[in-house]
């Protein structure tokens, strides 16, 4: 039989995390952002889940095939724009969207030669300084842009780099705002975290075409689509009334039962207090389940919750039983997600031990773990 672990892909939570989103920002459209294969759930897999959405977006021509493979006719958008000219070759093959956040992009789109338009979103850098023009450069790069015959429409966008924690949105707001006060067209700004604490923060519109909603036209939905708290632990996903995506659940391969004193695992970092059987699950860190975390981080035995204990090795970690009595070799370990029996036990927290964030650990789910939508 095949080794006794696997993934799966909850492809109604997705559909149902997708709909949180709406409520948060009724008056917008919302991209389903299927970046790094749909944050590692495979977007083949969460595609039924997602297609909802009013538009995809995600990073490479790959992906953007495979959007279109499976039928999506709606809008789809590069995040990172067109790495060369004849990108733009594909993009309007396939009728992309795309983020033009240099200059570079710029002189390719003005020697594209093309019979249909390019829809293209200016980004600014309001204070992220990783992609676009700073605001000084902003408007002179929109002019540009409008001046060519090979784009029809030109969107306005940012990114918000502390909407998850106290620092907040107001200095990118208005940074935004301001350079783009007088240029028309729709405008996108909030990722997961702005989605969900402040997609419904008003404030006055200083100008015609200032943005009074962080909602803006578009909102671009990342983590918390796929189950995951932008701002744990201050909030949960059960806070924020979201569903887990993606289970990984191994079965059971032995058990021991434990001398006090003995040890467990590489290293004995773990030493039993007390007589107690443990359980070994056939997941490791070659599967994507972090080998860094303490002792004591969760894991679910059937529907109870328990305890890590010893070192994570390649293929195997060890749990505590003593909460499972019953527990043994074929019972099932869910080590994040929804057990089968329906236990929350959410990704962040294994994240949080692990010292990194949800994302993190779904991008690493290894290929060798079988997936599969439910």
């Amino acid at each position: 039989m095949p080794r006794p672990v696997e993934a799966v892909i909850h492809t109604e939570a997705l559909a149902h995390n997708l709909r949180r989103a709406r409520a948060a920002a009724p008056d917008a459209k919302v991209w389903a952002i299927v970046k790094a294969n749909a944050y590692g759930h495979g977007i083949e897999r969460a595609y039924a889940g997602l297609r909802g959405a009013d538009g995809f977006a995600l990073l490479d021509l790959d992906e953007a095939e495979r959007v279109r493979a499976l039928g999506w006719r709606g809008p789809v958008l590069l995040l990172e724009g067109c790495f060369e000219a004849r990108d733009l070759e594909t993009c309007s093959r396939l009728n992309l969207w795309h983020v033009v956040h240099h200059e570079a992009q710029i002189d390719m789109l003005a020697a594209h030669k093309t019979h249909t338009p390019h829809h293209v979103f200016l980004k600014l850098n309001s204070g992220m300084n990783r992609l676009g023009f700073r605001p000084a450069a902003y408007a002179h790069a929109w002019r540009r842009l409008s001046g060519l015959t090979q784009v029809d429409g030109i969107a306005l966008m940012t990114h918000l780099s502390d909407a998850d924690g106290p620092r907040g949105i107001t200095d990118q707001l208005a940074t935004f705002e301001a350079a783009t006060r007088e240029l028309p067209g729709e405008r996108t700004l909030a990722n997961s975290a702005a989605t969900l604490r402040h997609a419904a923060w008003q404030r006055p519109i200083s100008a015609p075409g200032g943005i009074d909603r962080v909602a803006a036209d578009w909102v671009r939905p990342g983590i918390m689509v796929y189950g995951s708290s932008p701002d744990f632990p201050e909030r949960s996903i059960a806070d924020w009334g979201l569903q887990p995506t993606m289970s990984l659940r191994a079965q059971i391969i032995a058990t021991q039962a434990l001398k006090a004193g003995e040890r467990v695992g590489y290293g004995g970092r773990f030493t039993a207090p007390r007589d107690m059987r443990i359980g070994v699950v056939a997941c490791g860190y070659a599967d994507g389940y972090p080998r860094v975390v303490p002792d004591g981080t969760p894991v679910l035995v059937g529907d109870l919750r328990t305890r890590l204990v010893g070192r994570v090795s390649m293929d195997m970690i060890t749990v505590d039983l003593t909460p499972v009595p019953d527990a043994g070799v074929g019972s099932v370990a869910t080590l994040w997600g929804r057990s089968p029996d329906g236990t929350v036990l959410a990704i962040d927290e294994i994240a949080h031990a692990a010292g990194t964030v949800g994302y993190e650990l779904m991008c690493a789910l290894a290929p060798r773990v079988p997936a599969r939508a439910d």
